[in-house]
């Protein structure tokens, strides 16, 4: 049976070792990718080896707002009963990425769909920062301005208290300065704030505490590196 595998890759650069084996094995055998960016993609295929040459392998963009190319692909490829792997930018595919649509429309024509395990950097983050596991919610990305993210950074604090449930966002590298110093002066002081950067990556940070910890102990200079923030209070 036609099978749509969610392949997860790794979040940080060199972490190849961070995918289980039989991840990698899939990968390796396909000919058909569904991808959120087709230059990152075939990076990715070229790390592990793929077992066909590059020129033999089809590498389709995702695109929200014209999902005509991949349907047919996909109807395609459940006709012949061939397999297609979906390739997120890093991580899990489908989840704060485009590749959920995919899957709706592998669902709509009856094609099987299998995730396969890997790196999820929200969820290494949610572990690592001792904070509420039971209830959550994502909020992709919040504004980029400083008044705008101070309005933003509040609002999930009151969420926070009032659901009893961690707020998770993320940001662009080199945001993550930017995004910490409004947090500081956004938050109460005994709400809790985590940074957690470079996950599975050698320059892994993970600072989870109290807003006045951060300041007595002085805000430190975050890396440019993938990061993701949390609040959550008590």
């Amino acid at each position: 049976m036609s099978t749509l595998f969610l392949i997860p890759v790794p979040i940080a650069l060199d972490s190849i070792q961070s995918l289980p084996t039989e991840t990698v094995e899939v990968a390796r055998a396909l000919d058909l990718f569904v991808v959120e960016r087709s230059k990152t993609a075939r990076q990715f295929l070229k790390s592990i080896a793929v077992n066909k040459a590059m020129s033999e392998i089809t590498v389709l963009e995702i695109d929200e707002k014209d999902t005509r190319v991949v349907d047919e692909a996909l109807r395609s490829a459940y006709k012949e009963g061939r397999n297609v792997g979906v390739l997120s930018e890093a991580g899990c595919p489908g989840i704060a990425d485009p590749g959920a649509s995919v899957v709706t429309i592998a669902h709509q024509i009856g094609m099987r769909v299998r995730p396969l395990v890997g790196p999820s950097s929200l969820l290494l983050a949610l572990m690592a920062s001792g904070m509420n596991g039971q209830r959550f919610t994502f909020h992709g990305y919040l504004s980029p301005k400083r008044p705008e993210l101070m309005r933003d950074l509040q609002r999930l604090e009151q969420q926070a208290e009032r659901r009893k449930e961690t707020q998770l966002f993320i940001e662009t590298p080199y945001r993550s300065q930017m995004v910490l110093e409004v947090a500081l002066d956004a938050l109460r002081p005994d709400t809790r704030f985590c940074v957690a950067q470079d996950l599975t990556g050698a320059g892994e940070n993970v600072i989870s505490k109290k807003v006045k910890d951060w300041k007595m102990a002085g805000a430190p200079v975050l890396e440019k590196a993938p990061a993701v923030f949390i609040v959550y209070r008590n």
